[in-house]
């Protein structure tokens, strides 16, 4: 499905924030390593964490699912023994059953984006697995990849954090349940050390105890652990309503997104404070975001390895800022789905945007008069890069075809129903 995006002046309403991904996927894996009965409320329902559903079900993990909630029987530290899993084009999911993968005899994952995942580099988790005395056979740290395990061991582990805090997450799973007591060291930098916080937070409500150094480089793992039976409920998912706040940023607009909890540790809880610094006229309380844009701001400086996921909805309001915004420490954007600095900017640049490049930055020069648009957008099968871009077209005076939009999916698959409901002139082309 490709999407024509056409200027939009105005933006009204009130939505439900999409229940968020991040933890959505967490809950739903400590639920299955359980035994026991589990239940999450509000699970969001994502290509990814669809992803989760099926290869815990595959696992052995019984899944019953309504409106509201799903009922998760758990299969412990004894997962079923299965030959491959498919994790679609879900990076976090991969790195997660990875580790927990080395529980089992042999299982392989398979690869079905060979344009997308498939291009993406595992290797340091591969390094930490075999610290484990766990074999993995992989092509260049990509997929496809074995995991040739059943009896992972505890000691000390190093793992390297340059790239992404995914990897360390995926060892913060699996060692509470090795016989052993683990020691992980972090090695080189720590990327969205946020999210490793959002990992500790669900591990600690699921029973676990993990010993964690403030800066999050050094963890003591106690060995011989189990993950209690709980029930969970998801909140509002700050990544995907950045977006839609982004674009209430830069139309004139009056929307309230409801579901954002104030004191939530999700980092890009951020796009608030940087549309607040970009002197866009919104408030925050009760859990609702209320926007009343008048197109207009102002430049911004800003680190975004804390709120990765929310950077190119930042940057698509940076585009029509009136100067110029930098965003800074963002290198791993470019071990996503798609390099999102790179593959972002060249996008950005078919519209008309003025925005240079460096390896951890992006600089952006603000066209407050808007883009010309006109052209056709390849958005690299990236979720992110489909609602950002959707962003950027409402402010073109020329429609823009972004193609393949439908892996937007990936993570809200409810992005065009939203945004359309709120006046969007957005339309569909199958």
């Amino acid at each position: 499905m490709d999407v024509i995006v056409r200027p939009t002046a105005r933006l009204e309403g009130e939505i439900g924030a999409l229940s968020s991904k991040n933890y959505t996927t967490r809950y739903l894996l400590v639920a299955a390593l359980a035994e026991g009965t589990s239940t999450v409320y509000y699970p969001a329902h994502s290509e990814d964490s669809d992803a989760v559903r099926r290869c815990i079900a595959d696992l052995g993990a019984v899944l019953q699912e309504d409106e509201e909630k799903i009922v998760i029987t758990g299969f412990g530290r004894r997962p079923k023994d299965v030959k491959t899993l498919n994790v679609g084009n879900a990076g976090a999911v991969l790195r997660f059953l990875m580790a927990i993968a080395t529980l089992c005899p042999e299982v392989t994952f398979v690869n079905t984006y060979p344009d997308s995942l498939g291009k993406r580099p595992h290797d340091d988790l591969i390094d930490a697995l075999g610290q484990l005395g766990v074999e993995v056979m992989h092509e260049d740290g990509r997929l496809p990849i074995t995991i040739r395990g059943g009896a992972p061991r505890g000691g000390k582990i190093k793992v390297s954090g340059a790239v992404s805090s995914q990897y360390l997450s995926a060892l913060l799973f699996l060692t509470p349940l090795l016989a052993e007591d683990s020691e992980i060291e972090v090695l080189d930098d720590l990327k969205s050390k946020v999210v490793v916080g959002q990992t500790l937070e669900v591990l600690e409500q699921a029973g676990i105890v993990i010993h964690a150094s403030s800066d999050y480089m050094h963890f003591r793992v106690p060995g011989g652990q189990s993950y209690q039976a709980k029930t969970y409920t998801v909140q509002g998912d700050y990544p995907g309503s950045a977006a839609i706040l982004a674009a209430a940023a830069v139309t004139k607009s009056d929307i309230k997104v409801h579901r954002l909890a104030e004191r939530s540790k999700q980092g890009e809880r951020a796009i608030v404070d940087v549309l607040q610094m970009m002197d866009v006229p919104l408030t925050h309380q009760d859990g609702t975001v209320h926007v009343r844009g008048n197109g207009r701001l102002r430049p911004v400086e800003f680190d975004g390895d804390a709120a990765t996921d929310a950077v190119l909805a930042m940057v698509a309001a940076a585009v029509f800022a009136d100067g110029t915004s930098r965003f800074y420490n963002v290198e791993n954007l470019r071990y996503k789905e798609c390099d999102r600095i790179t593959d972002y900017l060249a996008e950005l640049k078919k519209a008309g945007a003025q925005v240079e490049e460096r390896q951890a930055e992006i600089i952006v020069h603000g066209r407050p008069l808007g883009l010309e648009g006109g052209v056709e957008i390849n958005a690299h099968y990236d979720h992110r890069v489909i609602m950002a871009l959707t962003v950027v077209g409402l402010r073109c005076r020329q429609p823009l075809v972004i193609k393949d939009a439908h892996h937007v999916a990936k993570s809200y698959p409810q992005f065009f129903d939203h945004i359309t409901a709120l006046g969007a002139a957005v339309e569909r082309v199958e």
